[in-house]
């Protein structure tokens, strides 16, 4: 039992850590290829050789990002069959249909990708732009594919549990389980607000260096609106997804807000003080609802409560600090007509620049972790579903050093991109000035 227990750890782990890993490639996957085509448009638009040579470097960006994800993502297929057998041969058929779906969307964000790299002297302009708004619909796409089968573990429909399996499977049904829209505008912001908050993170550090650096402006100019309107929208979204798990996963509401008694008019808890109703409020629109509180559910069905409220704090703190700053941002720009400049904002926009995805990292883990101790909720145990091969410290540890590895490599590559483009070093043959 206890090296069952220790073989279950592991297979956890392993499987965190590729997710881990992974969404940070496939959340760039999303959103940088809407960066580059903004920045290709921009320079249609204006003539600006700035934006065209901001758009190619965006589109390596996607390509190296891409091709880093491609191999994560395969490991995690890998995985899910490997580590989590008895889940993918109850369940395969009921969650094939995304899943096949996918990679649809991934094999045609490869091919349009393609396009837009090699072809911007070969194609009409209209043709290559169209192959870049392609590249961001197919990356959004499969992204949206993904987080449905998430969805369906967390709120399974589309079939009848027996105790041989599933049976009357509904697929459509199964792959749009309720809260879908949620989760998945849920996640696909995130994308967008990671990736802009870290590209403008990336810009301001060198603007505050090089303060003339007009290539560096105009990069700032393009991340910044995607990160204010993100950052603005992704509290109304996470409220209205955080009413559907109140509704739907109450024992994991109560885990995320660290609830225990059952409450009518339930506090909300923000450190040492307590906002009286605020949670009933926030939970159910209702001052007066009721919370069910953990100690109201089965010990054996609790998440992690330390784990999960933890995780939870760190999105809803970091994520309201990017708000707030998007604010600011947003003011200051109605203001002066201008995106707002100055060492002060640059020094915010740096330390903001890892925000998002830190946001988006405990954002994974709540949602993870909150639906434990369950890999389909209610259905299926996460200890039923493990593999029975033994020794799976060796696959986790095999792994962590290939991450680490292809993380610092991926960084190194990064890096090369951007310093090319740092004031008196080359950028595709021309040399850069600060204006």
């Amino acid at each position: 039992m206890l090296m069952s227990m220790t073989d279950l750890l592991y297979a956890r782990a392993q499987m965190g850590l590729s997710l881990a890993f992974h969404i940070v490639f496939a959340a760039a996957g999303v959103a940088l290829p809407v960066l580059m085509v903004l920045s290709d448009w921009k320079h249609r638009r204006t003539g600006d050789d700035d934006y065209r040579k901001l758009s190619e470097k965006l589109a390596k960006g996607t390509a190296i990002l891409f091709a880093v994800g491609a191999v994560s993502g395969t490991v995690l297929s890998f995985e899910l069959g490997l580590l989590w057998p008895e889940f993918m041969g109850r369940y395969g058929e009921v969650i094939g249909l995304p899943f096949s779906l996918e990679g649809v969307a991934f094999f045609t964000e490869a091919i349009f990708l393609g396009i837009y790299l090699y072809g911007r002297e070969r194609v009409s302009p209209g043709l290559h732009l169209f192959s870049g708004v392609m590249v961001a619909v197919s990356g959004a796409a499969s992204a949206f594919f993904v987080t449905l089968v998430n969805t369906f573990m967390n709120n399974p429909s589309g079939f009848t549990a027996t105790a041989a399996g599933p049976t009357d499977v509904q697929p459509l049904v199964a792959m749009f389980s309720p809260g879908w829209q949620y989760q998945t505008t849920h996640v696909l912001l995130s994308s967008y607000q990671a990736s802009a908050f870290a590209m403008a993170g990336i810009h301001a550090f060198i603007l505050l260096k090089h303060p003339g650096a007009a290539f560096h402006k105009k990069a700032l100019s393009i991340a910044l609106p995607l990160a204010c309107v993100t950052a603005l929208l992704q509290p109304l979204v996470g409220d209205l997804s955080a009413k559907h798990v109140a509704r739907a996963q109450p024992v994991k509401l109560a885990a995320m807000e660290g609830h225990f008694d059952t409450q009518v008019g339930a506090p909300l808890r923000l450190g040492a003080i307590d906002v009286p109703k605020g949670l009933s409020i926030l939970a159910f629109g209702d001052p007066d609802a009721e919370v069910k509180g953990l100690n109201d559910f089965p010990r054996d069905t609790w998440p992690p409560v330390a784990k999960v409220h933890g995780a939870f704090q760190v999105m809803v703190g970091t994520g309201s600090l990017m708000a707030l700053l998007a604010l600011v941002t947003l003011w200051r720009r109605w203001r002066g007509k201008a995106w707002p400049h100055g060492r002060g904002m640059m020094r915010a926009w740096l330390v903001a620049g890892p925000l998002g995805l830190v946001a988006l990292e405990a954002g994974w883990l709540v949602t993870e972790w909150g639906r434990q101790p369950w890999i389909v909720r209610g259905v299926m145990r996460t200890g039923e579903a493990v593999t029975p091969v033994p020794h799976l410290a060796a696959p986790f540890f095999t792994f962590t050093v290939v991450y680490l590895f292809l993380g610092v490599t991926v960084l190194f590559v990064l890096w090369r991109q951007v310093a090319a483009t740092l004031p008196g070093r080359h950028v595709d043959g021309e040399v850069t000035h600060a204006h």
